[in-house]
């Protein structure tokens, strides 16, 4: 055994620490892969393999400082792979100072430590190639060892949080003439780009990503001159201003480039799609471009993946573009573009993403846009979109499809018929008709349907209840009727990863594969460094671009949010309000234990609120506004803790108010008002309480009659009132009346003078008799 050199362990769930007996005899060991396991300890003695040129550690539970680790020991290293543990490396990396020999760090997802900031005197005596700790969070400058570094190949600092001006940048770039991967992707790198203008970077061959700094001003005008190789450049998320330079052209390997989210302005150069010819993923979202579109592209018939969104272009859509037909993916949305959807786009054979949302097209949906076989997300919402919807959108393929805010006329006839795969088809503020067809019920991937402010008619059909992966359901401001369907509550309304799905995701994985080519040239046979997947397996030098998400609106708490993300895996509602149901509210809906949100005012709902809406455990908006609904207030609905806006007003609801406890406590009077039977607080009428349960607004003891007198007597003098007003006003304008009215008073009064003169007289001789 003492003459073992290569030893693999990983991935057997060896766990704490390794043995000292028998371990640390061997002598002649030259590649140890102990990866993937649960350890936290490394023998004392592991100081004493001094013949160790791999090791690998990575995926383990490794604690404590890097240097006082026996690895400081094994100065015959040549490759150190740790990355995610939990080690604390120096910053400084002193210790390693001495290991002549290495070539190869790799320690990403642990923890980097400035203090205390002391930096040797002496130099490395090791010229790394490849130099890798990326997510380890650090709040400082570089690592000032690398300055006397000349031979690296690939650097990845990314996902840190390391500061400074460019004047490193600039330095690596000058003074390490093999580097071909350069990753300081989130940092906090500010200052201008480096012109390197005398320094012309030959060598690298593939890439630089520098993206989300806060880099500024605009980019160098020689950029092309200056890496007349590179394959790979992303300086997105920044504060880059300007022009883009012509010289980007020049750049002929260049496959990907992603200049989005800065503030560039001015046209696309036109000499791009000229010196581009190999361009496959062109992402220029997200800043103030404008002109036309057109005659820049023209060339670039190798593009995949084209993303123009968010900047001022306006005009039409030339023809000229269709020469991409290579095209994936294609954004450009939120822009001012105008005309006719253009047909061309349909003969795209291998289009998987299609975003024209957001613009001032016109006209109708052209049926060439059904035909791409491939075709998986669709969205040309936000236009002026008119005519019906094409029938022949039948794609087995498609997934998502939005839309929305258009003109889009007729009923849905069998649009959409045989999308099996539908997840999303967001339809709503259109002007559809007719009934809500039964086959919808057959979409079985079918997760969000939102079909708002249309005028479709006649009864929710109850095969909507087959749909077992429905979780967002908005069917408002339409002319439904009917009751609700009681299998409601067949529908689990579970969360679904699918609904945030983002279609299309551009890898570059040649780093990786360059990487390999170079261990194997080391000396060390393909079969010896096999364990190295753990580290080109899981270390993504190139961040995927994913530049497509789904973005669906659902009206929940009273107000429009836009869910997106891990937010939308989560979201689950529905939302029936503004039509014309009629009927009760079906008991089941309570079994519905995962809805966030429920609305359905404004209906003409009748019967109680059941009490099993108690059961709505995850619900955090509840509208019951604006319907017939009687009865009490089930008490049971206190139990609802994750209520954020509960409303039941202006229905026929009696009784007393829910226990202001828990989230009732912040429900205003605006959640219970037009409802004149129902008292208690935050309502102003006090209730009283008789001899049963129930409830009655209390004001006076004399409320045991069926009147209130104080009403009756304030009703009696204005009506008196406005009698005798009434009578004076005749009497003033018609004479002949207030004469009559004259002769009746005064006959009237003469009656009564004699009928009490003749009483008097009468009881006056009848006391004189008796005297």
């Amino acid at each position: 055994m003492t003459s073992l050199r290569v030893l693999s362990l990983s991935y057997i769930h060896f766990n704490y620490r390794l043995p000292n007996q028998g371990w640390c005899e061997l002598f002649k060991l030259e590649v140890l892969d102990l990866g993937g396991n649960e350890l936290s300890l490394l023998p004392s003695c592991t100081r004493n393999l001094t013949s160790l040129r791999l090791l690998d550690l990575s995926f383990n539970n490794f604690t404590g400082s890097i240097d006082t680790s026996p690895l400081t020991s094994l100065t015959s290293l040549e490759y150190l792979f740790f990355p995610h543990n939990d080690f604390v490396i120096p910053i400084s990396f002193a210790s390693f100072f001495n290991h002549s020999k290495l070539k190869v760090i790799s320690g990403d997802g642990n923890r980097l430590s400035t203090h205390p900031m002391v930096f040797p005197s002496s130099t490395p005596r090791f010229q790394l190639q490849i130099f890798s700790l990326s997510n380890c969070n650090v709040n400082e400058t570089l690592f000032h060892f690398l300055y006397h570094q000349h031979d690296l190949r690939v650097v990845d600092l990314s996902h840190n949080n390391l500061t400074g001006g460019t004047f490193f940048l600039s330095w690596l770039l000058t003074n390490n003439t093999h580097l071909k991967y350069l990753n300081l992707r989130s940092n906090s790198f500010s200052g201008p780009l480096p012109s390197l203008s005398h320094h012309p970077c030959n060598n690298i061959t593939q890439s630089i990503d520098i993206s989300n700094n806060q880099l500024q001003g605009q980019l160098p005008t020689n950029i092309g001159s200056i890496f007349p190789n590179l394959k790979y450049l992303n300086l997105s998320i920044n504060q880059l201003e300007a022009n883009i330079p012509a010289s980007l052209g020049d750049l002929q390997l260049l496959e990907t480039l992603d200049l989005s989210n800065n503030n560039l302005s001015g046209q696309i150069p036109e000499h791009l799609a000229i010196g581009c010819s190999s361009l496959m993923f062109l992402k220029l979202s997200n800043n103030i471009l404008d002109g036309l579109i057109g005659s820049q592209l023209l060339n670039l018939t190798s593009l995949f993946y084209l993303y123009l969104d968010n900047n001022r272009f306006e005009g039409k859509i030339p023809d000229t573009l269709s020469t991409t037909s290579s095209l994936r993916a294609l954004d450009i949305s939120n822009n001012n573009l105008s005309g006719n959807l253009p047909i061309w786009i349909g003969s795209i054979p291998y289009l998987l993403v299609l975003v024209m949302s957001n613009n001032l097209f016109q006209g109708p949906i052209p049926v060439e846009f059904c035909k791409p076989d491939f075709l998986s997300f669709l969205d040309l919402s936000n236009n002026n979109l008119s005519g019906p919807i094409p029938s022949s959108f039948n794609s087995s393929q498609i997934q998502y499809v939005h839309l929305n805010h258009n003109k889009l006329t007729g009923p849905l006839t069998h649009a959409f018929y045989n999308c099996s795969s539908l997840v999303t088809l967001d339809l709503r503020h259109n002007n559809l008709t007719g009934n809500i067809p039964s086959w919808i019920g057959k979409l079985s991937s079918l997760s969000i349907l939102l079909l708002k402010s249309n005028s479709f008619e006649g009864e929710i059909p109850v095969q909507l209840c087959h749909l077992e992966g429905l979780t967002i359901l908005d069917l408002s401001q339409n002319h439904l009727f009917g009751t609700i369907p009681h299998c409601f509550s067949d529908i689990p309304f579970k969360a679904m990863d699918t609904k945030s799905l983002r279609p299309d995701a551009f890898y570059n994985s040649d780093w990786k594969e360059d990487f390999w080519s170079y261990m194997v040239g080391t000396g060390l046979s393909a079969k010896n460094v096999l364990f190295l997947a753990s580290f080109t397996g899981e270390t993504e030098y190139y961040p995927s671009i994913v530049a497509t998400r789904q973005a669906v609106d659902f009206t929940t708490k009273s107000r429009l949010y836009a869910y997106s993300g891990n937010i939308l895996d989560y979201m689950s509602g529905v939302d029936l309000s503004c039509n014309l149901l009629t009927g009760e509210i079906p008991p089941d809906i309570g079994m519905l234990s995962e809805i966030r949100a429920l609305n359905l005012s404004h209906n003409n709902l009748i019967g109680s609120i059941p009490a099993t809406f108690s059961m709505l455990k995850q619900v955090e908006s509840l509208d019951l506004s604006y319907n017939n609904l009687n009865g009490t207030i089930p008490s049971q609905l206190t139990e609802l803790n994750s209520l954020e806006v509960f409303s039941v007003s202006h229905n026929n609801l009696s009784g007393t108010t829910p226990e202001r406890k828990d989230q009732f406590v912040t429900f205003e009077e605006s959640s219970y008002e037009g409802n004149p039977l129902l008292c208690g607080p935050p309502l102003l009428n006090s209730c009283t309480k008789t001899g049963s349960s129930s409830t009655l607004p209390h004001h006076s003891s004399e409320e045991e009659g069926f009147m209130d007198m104080g009403v009756f007597y304030v009703t009696f003098t204005v009506s008196f009132i406005i009698a005798f007003l009434g009578v004076v006003a005749v009497l003033c304008i018609n004479p002949y009346w207030r004469q009559a009215w004259f002769r009746i008073v005064e006959a009237y009064g003469t009656s009564c003078y004699y009928f009490v003169l003749d009483c008097f007289l009468k009881q006056f001789n009848r006391i004189a008799r008796g005297v």
